[in-house]
């Protein structure tokens, strides 16, 4: 990583609150490049805390690009950190209204030349691309990070219909936790006590809204820009990461942004995980992610590119072929090559179909023995125990060291699994797919499929997978129960990869029928399913090699940010726990997975944001945070399934003796007909308690 000191513009920095049309104020910061002419702006906005939580983030970048003559703004979504206004839903019509009016509002100023990009990652990504589909005409470009077209099946809710429950209750546990939190008073002075309690009286837990529409339906349906993708204008820079679940949003912005001139749409997946890929956070390896930004920032912003070497040159698509790899949770660098494209669906990549009667089948041992072989034409029973998926890694990954799924030897042997040979090295570049042929015999169930790339020495590693819920075979948007014992066609997608399988090895397809604590289970689901290979195929989208991806390659810059804000993180003792505990109560029978969020060492060396840990501010604020996730299961019951999150924060300034205590605690459970989801905040000023309260909801399971 090249850290930056010096650039073509002097900066200068300043911290503003903008005015909205009802009276709301917002918190922004903007660094500008210290010149005559105005500028364009560029906006990232999202509701994550500006003077604390993101600040050692933001320092990376927005100065960088003021160096680079942008006006570069950070701005807390309304009723969030240093901002006025009352909390509300994520991307709601009020978050994106006022995202326009910010964008206006920037454009007016005399610094701005009215021309306004907007980036973010994550929250920022999803929220950029969203106001981009409402067209505010100062917003000429975007570069979305990590983020989603579709709100419900490609987010932290649903997958394949099913509930997701490993992140919709832990990202739905940290935003209460987030909003929780009050403004600060070195920002905002005298007023932040009331600011605080005005806001805590309007806290709702996200997972009643998110649990409450268990389909498709129109509160997901907003904000999904895949609903109409032609109304975006902007030009539209999609970046993901193969280890990121979100990473289909960059194939699908890609395919559908058509009515866009193919230099106003760039795709770019590397092997990255839910960061910028700028951050040497691994795996990796990082790019130099800020000046292949700024190219796209000067193409659409400043009417500048450099012909042979700028982004109306570039392939639509430029992705990530990942060589094979043994199975690790953590990877430094991962071996592979970039490949571009034209166009997605590329012309390069074909389906090629396997059929599953033609696979060696049955459960894998999990000491690596080859799957054994079954009897031609038999249905093959599919029943996982209920803790199958405790290997599964992350949902999230963002770089640490217990991220990733490790060997699935042991998921394998729970699981049914098809084995074809690789005769010559294959590349898949895209979303495989399945059609499998199930009896049922309950009305609901899911069914989880992975795709794992095995050595000849038995090693499992995992290359993509995907899930469907069996009342949305039919569609996301209804629910349909399965008539008992009934045999059905069912079609399914997996995440998108670019991976290699080589001579020697075996593709393996591996079924279950649990995948806990990703896919919430299905009461009934202990009875499993039967799967008839003789009607059931793989399909892999296979990318040909051409002439191209052997004489040419990307160069990317090295990675390069400005200097870090200098935050000091010192070690804890609760840095020393374990990321992923896996405890087994033998004779219960139930097995438990903790979740633990710490400050990842490579974001204490290079000043990155952590999540848990303390840290110490240059502006005297002293920042402590504390998380476990805790998913609970017995291996036969899916009712037993349970999920909790404690939060602990603390936020201190010693010279305004100022001391404040957050404490959250957020759980769910179920049984055949309902979740129960039962939440509290505790908030502390010093040793008094200055609000406390308490959830208790019942939410039908409708779908889930």
């Amino acid at each position: 990583m090249k850290i930056r000191t010096s650039f073509p513009y002097e900066t200068t920095r300043q911290d503003v609150r903008i005015p909205l049309s009802d009276g709301t104020r917002l918190y922004a910061r903007v660094w500008r490049p210290m010149t005559g002419e105005p500028v364009p702006a560029l906006l990232e906005y999202l509701p994550h805390r500006l003077t604390d939580w993101t600040a050692p983030r933001d320092w990376q970048r927005h100065p960088w690009y003021a160096g680079h003559g942008y006006a570069s703004v950070r701005v807390d979504v309304r009723g969030h950190g240093n901002s006025e206004g009352m909390p509300g839903d994520a991307y709601s019509p009020a978050e994106l209204g006022d995202g326009v009016e910010v964008i206006e509002w920037l454009a007016a100023q005399p610094w701005c030349s009215g021309r306004v990009g907007m980036f973010g990652i994550s929250w920022g990504g999803c929220n950029a691309l969203q106001i981009a589909a409402l067209a505010p005409e100062p917003l000429k470009a975007v570069v979305t990070v990590c983020s989603s077209d579709d709100r419900y099946d490609n987010d932290v809710h649903y997958m394949g219909g099913s509930v997701l429950a490993v992140d919709m209750h832990a990202r739905a546990a940290a935003m209460l936790a987030s909003v929780a939190r009050p403004p600060d008073p070195l920002y905002v002075g005298d007023a932040w006590r009331d600011m605080w309690l005005w806001r805590l009286e309007a806290v709702e837990p996200l997972i009643h809204t998110w649990l409450s529409h268990q389909t498709r339906d129109a509160y997901w349906r907003h904000g999904s820009v895949c609903e109409d993708y032609g109304a975006i204008r902007a030009a539209v820079l999609a970046v993901g990461g193969w280890h990121d679940p979100y990473r289909d949003t960059v194939l699908r912005l890609v395919e559908n942004l058509r009515h866009l001139p193919d230099d106003r749409v760039g795709g770019l997946i590397g092997p990255w995980s839910h960061q910028y890929p700028d951050r040497g956070l691994p795996p990796g390896p990082a790019i130099g992610f800020l000046q292949e930004t700024l190219r796209w920032w000067d193409r659409h912003l400043k009417s500048i590119d450099t012909g042979a070497s700028g982004v109306s040159a570039e392939p639509r698509l430029r992705s990530w072929i990942s060589d094979s790899h043994p199975p690790a949770t953590v990877y430094e660098e991962l071996p592979g090559r970039w490949v571009g494209d034209p166009s997605w669906p590329s012309p390069n990549v074909g389906f090629v179909s396997y059929g599953l009667e033609d696979a060696r089948a049955g459960a894998s041992g999990g000491a690596g023995r080859p799957p054994g072989s079954v009897q031609a034409g038999a249905p093959v029973l599919v029943r996982s125990p209920m803790h199958t998926g405790l290997d599964a890694g992350r949902f999230r990954p963002s770089g640490n060291d217990a991220d990733l799924p490790p060997d699935q030897r042991e998921e394998d042997g729970k699981s049914v699994c098809f084995d074809f040979a690789v005769e010559q090295e294959t590349w898949v570049l895209g979303r495989p797919r399945v059609r499998l042929r199930l009896t049922s015999p309950t009305p609901r169930g899911q069914v989880i499929a992975r795709l794992c790339d095995v050595a000849p020495d038995g090693a499992s590693t995992l290359v993509t997978r995907g899930a469907l819920n069996f009342s949305a075979r039919r569609g996301r948007d209804k629910a349909v129960e399965w008539t008992p014992g009934a045999t059905e066609d069912v079609d399914f997608e997996l995440n998108g990869i670019g991976h290699a399988f080589p001579p020697g090895h075996r593709v393996r397809l591996a079924v279950s029928s649990a995948y806990w604590p990703w896919i919430w289970p299905q009461p009934g689901s202990e009875a499993g399913c039967a799967l008839d290979p003789a009607g059931s195929t793989l399909e892999l989208p296979v990318r040909a090699v051409t002439a191209d991806d052997v004489t040419f390659a990307f160069a990317f810059a090295e990675p390069e940010q400005s200097e870090p804000l200098g935050v000091v993180i010192p070690l804890t003792l609760n840095d020393q726990r374990p990321e992923r505990l896996v405890v087994r109560d033998v004779a219960a029978g139930e097995w438990r997975l903790e979740v633990a969020s710490l400050p990842h060492s490579r974001l204490r060396s290079s000043g990155g944001t952590p999540i848990g840990g303390t840290r110490v501010y240059p502006d005297g604020l002293e920042y402590s945070e504390d998380a476990v996730d805790t998913y609970t299961i017995n291996d036969s019951d899916p009712l037993s399934a349970r999920t909790r999150s404690d939060w602990s924060i603390r936020l201190h300034r010693p010279e305004l003796h100022w001391d404040v205590r957050i404490e959250t605690r957020s759980e769910i459970t179920c049984d055949a007909t309902s979740f129960t989801t039962s939440d509290e905040v505790v908030c502390r000023e010093g040793d008094e308690v200055v609000f406390h309260r308490t959830w208790e909801r019942r939410i039908p399971r409708t779908a889930g």
